[in-house]
């Protein structure tokens, strides 16, 4: 089993064969959409450990469901409202003639994640229609290998912690050709920086500078006030009001059940990159794909999923800190750079 992987050229989930990302934002909402697009569609599973999800068409990617191949995946801001973004989705992509084949009609499959953005400061008197249709077509029609992180798309109105949250994306590509990459909207209750330093947790994982050189922790962590900072910081909140959502891909071959598996490997990037994680006070979810375009006909199997699932966690944890490092200020959230950036050591000799 190899394990010489290195960041992909952009460095984000569209390091994986053919994956396209669109998004959208409303900088008066304090809101947007991220739609991550299938070429042709892929296989997919889901893993939801949050304590309050909001999310949609989940349940199709049950190993023992019929569907078996997925159009586009949609993360949102926006919390209930935001599923209207993936209505767009769906909308526009049965226009083009694409989706799930029932006699001459087609049904796309597009399962969609949102998180709680709704208290962040944004103007959300938008009566009886909610931005987010709009968001989900503009989102679609943007899709492209190149796309921005931080304050973008799903994690424009996002908070983590006691700071901005934000899009986050990273990939790792082998010496054989095995892509993973991760893409996802940090919007947690818990906080991704370590308490008393300006390192985040993900600090270990840190790849080709993408967190700007992390410092290395100085001194022990003070877990017991620690623990009681994050005890007492979802008394601010409501249950659903935060949440971080996202997804992991590979162009290997996988069954459905092989990537619900590697979904549920990849939460541990959660808990690599966010502590606490997966509260009452959040609804995470990570998703899980597969374009097939790579693989071996003596491969052995089991093998091939716990390479993918250890490297996709490793990959999340990137992407959840880099979606923190990428974001600035928003309200009375802080950008990571703005408060710890000096202390950032620079491209590592």
């Amino acid at each position: 089993m190899k394990f010489n992987f290195r960041p992909g050229p952009r460095n984000s989930i569209t390091d994986v064969d053919n994956i396209r990302v669109g998004q959208a934002e409303d900088s008066e909402v304090w809101t947007g959409t991220s739609v991550i697009l299938f070429d042709s569609p892929a296989v997919a599973g889901v893993d939801v450990r949050g304590g309050a999800p909001g999310t949609r068409d989940t349940d199709a990617l049950n190993p023992s469901c019929l569907v078996d191949r997925v159009d586009a995946i949609v993360l949102s801001g926006g919390s209930v409202f935001g599923l209207g973004a993936s209505s767009a989705v769906t909308d526009t992509l049965a226009s083009r003639g694409i989706g799930f084949p029932i006699g001459p009609a087609r049904a796309p499959i597009v399962p969609s994640a949102v998180l709680f953005d709704l208290l962040n400061g944004g103007n959300k008197s938008w009566g009886e229609k909610s931005p987010y249709w709009n968001l989900g077509k503009s989102a679609l029609d943007a899709a492209s290998l190149d796309f921005k992180l931080g304050n973008a798309g799903a994690g424009f109105g996002a908070k983590a912690g006691p700071l901005k949250g934000g899009l986050g994306s990273a990939s790792s590509i082998s010496g054989d050709g095995l892509q993973i990459g991760a893409i996802v909207a940090v919007n947690c209750v818990g906080s991704p920086l370590m308490p008393g330093q300006s390192s985040l947790w993900a600090w270990p994982f840190e790849q080709a500078n993408e967190m700007g050189g992390q410092p290395v922790p100085t001194g022990p962590i003070d877990f017991e006030s620690a623990a009681e900072a994050w005890t007492g910081s979802p008394l601010d909140s409501l249950a659903g009001e935060n949440t971080t959502i996202g997804l992991v891909a590979t162009n290997a071959k996988l069954t459905k059940a092989e990537a619900q598996r590697v979904a549920i490997m990849a939460q541990d990037g959660y808990a690599r990159s966010i502590r606490p994680v997966h509260t009452p006070f959040d609804g995470d979810t990570v998703f899980a794909a597969s374009t097939g375009t790579w693989g071996h006909d003596n491969e052995n199997r089991a093998d091939l999923v716990n390479r993918i699932g250890l490297v996709a966690a490793d990959c999340l944890a990137r992407a959840v800190a880099r979606g923190v490092y990428e974001a600035t200020t928003l309200g009375k959230f802080p950008g990571y750079k703005e408060v710890h950036g000096k202390n950032l050591r620079g491209p590592r000799k």
